[in-house]
């Protein structure tokens, strides 16, 4: 086993209670700036209470999921304060959901409210389950939940304990299904106190937030620790790089997905001046490469901190602070957290041999939502997570993706899973069978890309055909950036599609 890098950290009061009280300390610093205007301490403090009370007044009770499908603003993060005010648990939900996975999703969590952005409430309605109440809101302040905020007292923030859950966050698997992983106040404010500690973030820190808030990286591991460590962020609606590279100079922190830093370094000149007053650059939620790592460092001054997590987790193991970051490294297990590379039999391997990694500590999801089969696959007696990613750990705890056990394609920072891409593949007239891989790609990291064959004496469908309907039922992030026509799959011989072999022929196909 891997040694915990720390003493073990532990989260003794709700998410809510944490962040009010650090906001309590100081009402008049800003805590966002937005091109709307900055937003104070104290006005975010009492924008969450309105939503508390605002939710409440619809019917919202206690452990009720509340779905929220919005635009990246400052109410949007107002909003998630307030749902755990008021006691509920919080379920963002990607903005580029079709109607199809938002009706799956909403049905399978069954909230007491789905909340979106006013102009989409007709075109989501049909997927919102009956008795669900309806809300709008939007990133400019309007919708009718935003005017019910605005004229509502302020509630005393609902008691939780530290076991009670706080979100909900959808994360696809092989089956094709998504699965709602639960994520406890402990869970969260463990995670988020020990970045803080890790990462040395405190008041005087500046983080430039370019994510989006749907995700676990931008909405716990960006805005969660500034908020509980009371500093400030520079809230952009999306990143965009010329707007992040004209706020970045002001910046201390920066967090980002490997894209942003590719992006940024494309633009002519950039460099050290650019990154004048950063002390720290963290990228995540895809591998970093070598190459990227080492041309930011030449251009900046800046070696980037890789850190590792996942949704069930947020984040268990990064490079240090203060210490080497390697290339090709995720570094240490963070404090109170337990990392081993094991075997099929789940035993502890010799460093420098590659196995699963393993993960336990109080930062580690509680279980899927109403899936008691998966949360026990997914870990072991000894309350281990399977986190099936393979690593390899050097002698001194030092660890190192070399791969992934599950099929799990990694595209700028989100998460696609083959087999829900496969599924709506296969249902397309002449698809006789697909196989969906990630290909190495310049700017993403990997590029969803689909191999098919055409049905039995049928004609495959053309390439935009193909894309043209999966953009129709999934998310743009999931679907295939190319379309390979092949006469056969290739195949074991107990008939299974060799998908490393496919990725092996067509590695070259983005450059």
């Amino acid at each position: 086993m891997i040694p915990a890098a720390h003493p073990a950290d532990t989260a003794a009061d709700s998410l809510h209670a944490i962040i009010l009280t650090t906001l309590a300390r100081h009402p008049d610093t800003i805590v966002i700036d937005w091109h709307g205007g900055p937003v104070t301490a104290v006005a975010l403090q009492a924008r969450a209470a309105g939503f508390a009370s605002a939710l409440a007044a619809l019917g919202v009770a206690p452990g009720d999921r509340v779905a929220v499908r919005v635009e990246k603003s400052p109410d949007a993060i107002a909003l998630f304060l307030g749902t755990l005010m008021a006691g509920a648990v919080f379920l963002p939900l990607n903005t580029a959901y079709t109607v199809t996975e938002l009706a799956w999703l909403l049905g399978d969590a069954e909230p007491a409210v789905f909340i979106t952005d006013p102009a989409a409430v007709e075109t989501c309605r049909p997927a919102v389950p009956a008795g669900v109440a309806i809300a709008s809101l939007g990133s400019d302040g309007s919708g009718d939940l935003a005017a019910r905020a605005s004229q509502a007292s302020a509630p005393a923030p609902v008691a939780c304990g530290p076991d009670a859950p706080a979100a909900i966050l959808y994360t696809s698997g092989t089956t094709g299904r998504p699965k709602g992983a639960v994520l406890s106040h402990r869970n969260l404010t463990a995670n988020i106190q020990a970045l803080c500690r890790a990462w040395a973030i405190t008041d005087r820190d500046v983080l430039l937030h370019a994510l989006p808030l749907f995700h676990a990286h931008g909405l716990f591991v960006a805005a969660g620790t500034l908020l509980a460590a009371g500093g400030r962020m520079i809230l952009l609606p999306k990143f965009d790089v010329a707007t992040a590279r004209a706020h970045l100079p002001a910046a201390t922190l920066f967090m980002g997905v490997p894209t942003f830093y590719a992006r940024l370094l494309d633009l002519p000149g950039f460099g050290a001046d650019d990154c004048r007053h950063l002390r720290l650059a963290v990228a995540g939620s895809a591998p970093l490469g070598p190459d990227l790592f080492r041309r930011f460092q030449a251009a900046t001054g800046h070696a980037v901190l890789e850190r590792y997590g996942a949704t069930e987790m947020s984040i268990a193991v990064a490079n240090p602070l203060d210490g080497e970051r390697r290339p090709g490294s995720i570094g240490y297990p963070l404090p109170g957290c337990e990392a081993r590379v094991v075997g099929p039999d789940d035993a502890p391997l010799p460093a420098g041999t590659a196995g699963e990694l393993q993960i336990r500590g109080p930062n580690v999801f509680t279980g899927y939502w109403r899936r008691p089969d998966a949360t026990a696959a997914a870990f072991t007696p000894d309350g281990f997570f399977r986190t099936g990613d393979l690593a390899v750990a050097e002698a001194d705890g030092r660890l190192a993706i070399v791969g992934r056990s599950k099929d799990l394609i990694i595209t700028g920072g989100y998460n696609v899973y083959p087999r829900e891409v496969e599924i709506v593949l296969d249902d397309l007239d002449g698809v006789g069978e697909s196989a969906v891989i990630g290909l190495p790609h310049p700017d993403f990291g990997e590029a969803v890309t689909a191999v098919i064959e055409a049905s039995a004496g049928s004609a495959a469908p053309a390439e935009a055909k193909v894309i043209g309907h999966l953009r129709s039922e999934l998310a743009a992030y999931k679907c295939p950036k190319r379309v390979i026509v092949v006469d056969r799959l290739p195949r074991n011989t107990m008939g299974k599609v060799e998908k490393a072999r496919l990725r092996a022929e067509h590695a070259s196909l983005y450059g």
